[in-house]
């Protein structure tokens, strides 16, 4: 199986610095375990699983030993690899998540950096 995998290093415009998290966005859900085994081979904090649904993306994220509810760094890390490599065009980002829904929106002032708003219903 290849797929593939980013890693990121969040909170930080520079390599080795910030807060790493490995991105790896899916054509459609891996069986639980199989994500978990790679989020355990990655060994980061988290691994965030992406999925397209539509406009917007499905997320969710692994830690070497568990799936979690929420990851503030990793979903930032998803929305850069969203807006860099895969959907360059797109100013927001928004996530399904176990948490509700979470937005991403690319700073205008500063193209290149990114700020958060998770909106919980």
């Amino acid at each position: 199986m290849k797929l593939p995998i980013y890693q990121v290093d969040a909170f930080s415009s520079q390599v080795f610095a910030g807060n790493p998290a490995a991105v790896c966005p899916l054509e459609a859900w891996l069986p639980d375990a199989t994500l978990q085994a790679i989020a355990a081979e990655n060994n980061l904090s988290e691994t965030a699983f992406l999925v397209r649904v539509g406009a917007d993306w499905a997320i969710r994220w692994f830690t070497p030993g568990t799936e979690v509810d929420l990851c503030g760094h990793a979903t930032l890390a998803s929305a850069f690899v969203v807006m860099r490599f895969l959907d360059p065009a797109v100013s927001e980002v928004r996530f399904g998540s176990k948490s509700g829904e979470l937005r991403v929106t690319r700073d205008r002032r500063a193209p290149r950096r990114f700020q958060g708003v998770v909106d919980q219903e």
